[in-house]
């Protein structure tokens, strides 16, 4: 059930949906060989599919058009990348939310496919203020468990993981003969480096052309195992979160 492929007559005539999902995606650069788009096809791909298996088994689920735009502050110095700041993406967030309030749909999945995009303040700021019921799904986070048993290295962004995907989705974007080994640079504080600090990594710095993680060993076969692995967990819960009343201690 895309919201894009579905036309006004079909909506009059469907029963009203319980659950729209929303993905989330960026347009940046990931290494030389994937596409600009390459977290947005990965979240479409995700989402699209996982609406079809959750309505196959009775879901009333809607996809909504994914946004292509995320948080690019630290890849600006990287042509083309294409940046909303946080406060932005919140807003649109806020107003798409605000419509499916009007339109009688009280549940919300936040997929997101971007590792820019901080996410988890949106759902707290807007708690108060919308009747809409908001989860945030970060899919990659969601199989990351299966990670080991798939990869040798999944690596961080245009690594062994999102290419694996692009070829099982998209082969003919994918230029594997032009990959950079994506390796990357530590920083000169150790507590930085073993994650006790936090900061936002400048990928100019960190990187040499964005690619963050050895793209080599990626098949599309790795791609459509997670793939297949990451539509099943999030159908299941598409499933049980459609099937649960709004009631008055939803989600409890």
């Amino acid at each position: 059930m895309n919201l894009s492929d579905l036309n006004y007559g079909q909506i009059k005539s469907l029963p009203p949906f319980e659950v729209a999902v929303l993905p989330l995606g960026a347009t940046e650069p990931h290494n030389l060989h994937l596409p600009y788009g390459t977290d947005t096809i990965q979240v479409e791909v995700i989402g699209s599919r996982a609406c079809e298996v959750a309505t196959g088994r009775g879901a009333r689920v809607v996809m909504l058009p994914p946004l292509p735009y995320g948080t690019e502050t630290n890849q600006m110095r990287f042509p083309m990348a294409m940046n909303l700041n946080p406060s932005t993406v919140a807003r649109v967030i806020a107003d798409l939310v605000a419509s499916l309030e009007m339109h009688g749909i009280s549940k919300c999945v936040l997929l997101n496919g971007h590792g820019g995009n901080d996410l988890k303040w949106v759902l707290r700021e807007l708690h108060l203020t919308t009747k809409v019921h908001l989860f945030l799904c970060n899919w990659y986070k969601m199989i990351a468990d299966q990670y080991q048993s798939i990869f040798v290295d999944a690596g961080d962004h245009a690594g062994e993981m999102e290419t694996s995907m692009i070829l099982a989705h998209r082969p003919d974007l994918v230029a594997m003969e032009q990959a950079d080994a994506g390796s990357m640079a530590k920083t000169r504080f150790d507590a930085v480096n073993r994650g006790w600090i936090e900061i936002t990594r400048p990928w100019h710095l960190l990187t040499t052309n964005t690619g963050a993680g050895d793209p080599g060993p990626s098949t599309a076969e790795k791609g459509a195992k997670l793939t297949d692995l990451a539509v099943n967990r999030l159908a299941d819960f598409l499933v049980d979160l459609s099937a649960s009343p709004a009631d008055d201690r939803f989600p409890y």
